[in-house]
């Protein structure tokens, strides 16, 4: 999981705002803080945790190893081979998986209240004991590197690439976070115990839990779940630069469509407009059918299926990304109406309407993110990665709320440049 912002669901823009709230506990437990939404209504338990770091720390030329690292985790443990690990987690119906994007390391479970004991045990065999046998890294090595090769063999995947490798050229955010199908074949298996090393420590761990389980037993689950691990804090990832803007790029590409990966630099996480930007791209490329970029490509010129964009955070920074497949002869049109609309939010802003469907969209459709209590840690986990206060959540429905109009159109002008996007189009475009 990237340190995503908080995705809407679904509800009616007419329905009266609700207040919402999780009833946020903090647990201090063995120098880890966690946070705990307690619910026992059900009798499941779901903890999730991270470290800073996850691909950001793979050496040049080792791309993928985190990612590897996190497959094999559960490949295999202590005493249990692949087969006979999988068969204790299914035996009592556990959920246990570990993953790495750009900046994090992230693990997490869910368990019946009665399997907990199973559970901790299981994961801290993982963290602490992976087994990384030769038949197992192969076998992951192979799936790895296909799902390399499949990313490439599509337009999309040849525009995702290039835009993030010509945006950020010189950091490892501008590399694919689960390495490439040259990098993995070469990966020793040295290098997959290196990426465990650097990341599995005793500091600077995020933990949330949500469930059955009340404060003191949450205490003692954290000090048995992390025990072992050794002591000290992986290392920080290089600091993520500004946005590199790059103009427009083609990569040659023989199809009858073209993808279009679009975007510009953001804003950090902690910036006053952080919200009022979210509101606005909503309005702008985030809304679906509601948005202004997919009322005029689709609806009025029907150039494409589809387009949309938001904000893609990492490293506690968002970056505006967007994307549109469409005929190679269409794509300059496309491309142009994009940039229209891009530079008619950012020089008029939204309507006193717009904003107002945007705002009872968002704050009405809050509690649809917290369902169940995998979707309560994992959210918890996002908002802590994101440096929000244990506050946040409870204030952000009436933060959304006292937008103004005003406020909307100020973020869009400080934020929004037309003539500053970036594109990537892959494909045989018409006239580019």
């Amino acid at each position: 999981m990237t340190g995503a912002a908080l995705t809407p669901g679904l509800t009616p823009a007419t329905e009266a705002p609700r207040a919402f709230a999780l009833p946020i506990q903090v647990v201090e437990a063995n120098g880890i803080t966690a946070w705990l939404v307690e619910d026992h209504a059900v009798p499941v338990v779901s903890l999730a945790w991270s470290w800073r770091g996850g691909a950001a720390l793979d050496p040049q030329g080792e791309e993928g190893a985190a990612a590897m690292a996190a497959a094999l985790l559960t490949e295999g443990a202590g005493p249990l081979r692949a087969d006979a690990f999988a068969d204790a987690l299914r035996d009592e119906a556990i959920s246990l998986s570990f993953g790495a994007d750009r900046d994090n390391f992230e693990g997490g479970f869910r368990a019946l209240a009665d399997a907990l004991p199973e559970a901790v045990r299981l994961a801290r065999l993982a963290m602490t004991a992976p087994r990384l046998d030769e038949d197992a890294v192969e076998r992951v090595r192979a799936r790895a590197v296909a799902s390399a090769r499949r990313a490439l063999e599509t337009p999309r995947g040849q525009a995702g690439r290039g835009f993030w490798a010509r945006a950020y050229p010189e950091h490892p955010a501008g590399r694919p976070s689960s390495g490439t199908a040259e990098s993995l074949t070469a990966l020793p298996a040295a290098a997959i115990r290196g990426a465990i090393g650097r990341q599995m420590r005793r500091e600077g761990l995020l933990v949330c839990a949500a469930g059955a389980i009340g404060p003191e037993a949450l205490r003692a689950l954290i000090g048995e779940v992390f025990a072992g691990l050794p002591e000290g804090a992986p290392p920080a990832p290089a600091a993520l630069p500004g946005f590199r803007g790059f103009g427009q790029q083609v990569i040659p590409v023989a199809s009858p469509q073209s993808a279009v990966v679009f975007g510009q630099e953001g804003l950090p996480a902690e910036d006053p407009d952080w919200e009022a930007t979210q509101v606005m791209l909503r309005i702008l490329a985030g809304g679906g059918f509601a948005s202004r970029l997919m009322h005029a490509v689709r609806e009025q010129r029907g150039l494409a299926y589809g387009i949309g964009a938001g904000l893609d955070v990492m490293f506690r920074r968002g970056v505006i990304v967007g994307s549109v497949a469409t005929e190679n002869a269409r794509v300059a049109e496309t491309l142009s109406v994009t940039r229209d609309e891009w530079r008619r939010m950012a020089e008029q802003g939204p309507t006193d309407a717009e904003r107002e469907d945007a705002v009872a969209y968002l704050t009405g459709s809050l509690p649809l993110q917290f369902a169940d209590s995998r979707r309560v840690a994992d959210s918890l986990l996002t908002l802590r990665q994101n440096g929000r206060p244990v506050d946040w959540l409870a204030g952000r429905a009436a933060r959304l709320r006292a937008l103004s109009t005003a406020d909307l159109t100020r973020a869009a002008g400080r934020v929004l440049r037309a003539d500053g996007l970036s594109v990537v189009v892959a494909g045989q475009p018409v006239g580019l």
